[in-house]
């Protein structure tokens, strides 16, 4: 019997003591079927929606099979900080009796999703990873959780992050250290990890998750997912901590996740559109692709020698993937990127010196309630000397300068291919900031777009001699998230159905 099947078996064992003795045998058979369908990875959203749809299963029982593989998984992933079971179950009542009433239907009707801990979702605590905020409730719902609402989703609960979200692993003092499914001796990543961790082990459909610098690649990539870091503006941040605004509103952004890229697309067309809380919003119209309307484009393979060196099972994925795209009818050929190196050296003046300073000064006082990797960030990122006014407007203007020569650089190539990161997942706790020897060296693939506010997805394509997922990232000019993912969905093609982690993890 495979692993899967064991799982499954186990799984299924485990449904006695919570479902109730006066099922039917059709009822069990029902419930039974929701949960094969929820493991398969061959069961997208738009498969599931449609089964919903034609009455062949119920909001309620997708709900329920999706909480019963929460509680199976939490004591070993630790993904989630917050399970709305009440909410869950009654929004899933509502949603099978507007079936059975005939209303109309949303496009993610009855469908189960998740949100990164940093998201507002009212009534709901959103913590983002730190002891500080762990009272902090908001009342409303960030833009995005509410088009997901009207859109008929359900929201089951919210994932674990690391302290402010400044880590590339998922681990706090306030829940402590979320696990990547294919091995749980390493990381599902971060700061998304807990997002990540959730949808690869069948505990949520899709989600949402932020990237301020790989931070939705990055636990895609470890967990073996498809995540959209998409343009500034096109998904409002308005809701999220730490606020996306001022001059961080080019790094962070927040974007969905998903096991494919038709899942990823689905929910991206839901959460875009303006709104006012995000300066960077724009009243952009979503597009779609044919295959007649991607042949021919060029593809850049990325390299730059400031990108550092990547293993060589990264290296392999990212020939693996230009070979399919080529035999999709793409023009995939080496690409040759300048700038980068102060691309990278001006995301970290932002994200490092400028944002430890504002957080040194909120959390002036407080420091024994800070977790030891946000203590680490803070020490890492210290700058030997104070910030001045004349530093910081003149970063804004080569930022700018530097995303100008990017662009140009990219007018005849619309898509770069390149990794996500230059390794696989790592084990927990040796992720750290110095310099040669940790993440703000492995990571510089996914950096360096934070500072451009350029869109890019991240594609599963190939396994470590270890059994680790490793993805590559395509990466697309501003505005243009839909042609990224239409690209990406052919090379998904190419590849062949998306592979679970090993159920029988523990």
């Amino acid at each position: 019997m495979s692993a899967a099947a064991r799982e499954v078996n186990t799984f299924y064992r485990s449904l006695v003591v919570h479902i109730d003795s006066r099922l039917t045998c059709i009822q069990w058979t029902r419930t039974l079927a929701v949960l094969l369908m929820t493991l398969s990875p061959l069961s997208t959203l738009a498969e599931i929606a449609a089964s919903i749809r034609s009455r062949k299963i119920s909001p309620v029982e997708l709900v329920e099979a999706h909480l019963h593989r929460i509680e199976s998984t939490q004591p070993r992933l630790n993904a989630f900080v917050h399970l709305d079971t009440a909410g869950a179950r009654q929004a899933a009542h509502a949603a099978e009796a507007s079936l059975l009433h005939g209303a109309p239907l949303s496009s993610l009707h009855g469908i189960p999703v998740t949100i990164k801990s940093c998201i507002d979702v009212a009534g709901w605590p959103c913590p983002a990873g730190s002891l500080l905020r762990k009272d902090y409730v908001p009342r409303a719902d960030a833009p995005l959780v509410s088009r997901l609402k009207a859109a008929g989703a359900i929201l089951l609960g919210n994932t674990n992050t690391p302290e402010f979200l400044m880590a590339y692993e998922t681990n706090n003092l306030l829940r402590g250290k979320t696990s990547n499914p294919w091995n749980l001796a390493y990381t599902a990543g971060g700061s998304s990890g807990g997002e990540a961790a959730a949808i690869a082990a069948g505990c949520s459909m899709g989600g949402v998750g932020s990237d301020g610098g790989g931070s939705i690649r990055v636990p895609a990539h470890f967990c073996g997912i498809c995540g959209l870091k998409p343009t500034p503006g096109y998904i409002p941040s308005t809701g999220h901590f730490p606020s996306c605004a001022g001059p961080f509103g080019w790094i962070g952004v927040v974007g969905p996740m998903a096991r494919t890229i038709a899942d990823v697309r689905a929910l991206f067309e839901v959460m875009a559109g303006p709104d006012p809380g995000d300066a960077h919003s724009a009243p952009v119209p979503l597009r779609s692709y044919t295959e007649n309307d991607l042949r021919g484009i060029r593809i850049g393979i990325l390299e730059s020698s400031a990108l550092g060196n990547a293993t060589p099972e990264t290296r392999a994925a990212v020939r693996r993937a230009a070979k399919w795209l080529g035999e999709r009818g793409f023009l995939a050929e080496p690409f040759e990127l300048t700038g980068l190196d102060r691309a990278l050296e001006l995301w970290w003046f932002f994200f490092g010196p400028v944002i430890a300073h504002l957080l040194r000064t909120r959390l002036a006082g407080q420091e024994a309630q800070l977790s030891p990797t946000l203590h680490e960030y803070l020490s890492n990122a210290a700058s030997p000397d104070p910030i001045t006014l004349d530093q910081f407007i003149q970063a804004c203007v080569d930022r700018d300068l530097l995303r100008e020569k990017i662009l140009r650089q990219m007018e005849n190539v619309p898509v770069l291919l390149s990794p996500v990161s230059s390794t696989p997942a790592f084990r927990h706790g040796e992720g750290n900031y110095k310099p040669g020897t940790g993440y703000r060296d492995t990571m510089r693939y996914s950096q360096w777009l934070n500072l451009t506010g350029f869109p890019s997805v991240s594609v599963p394509v190939a396994f470590s001699n270890q059994g680790l997922p490793i993805g590559v990232q395509l990466i697309g000019q501003p505005f243009e998230d839909e042609l990224l993912l239409a690209v990406a969905e052919a090379l998904e093609q190419s590849r062949g159905p998306w592979q679970p982690p090993p159920l029988d993890i523990g």
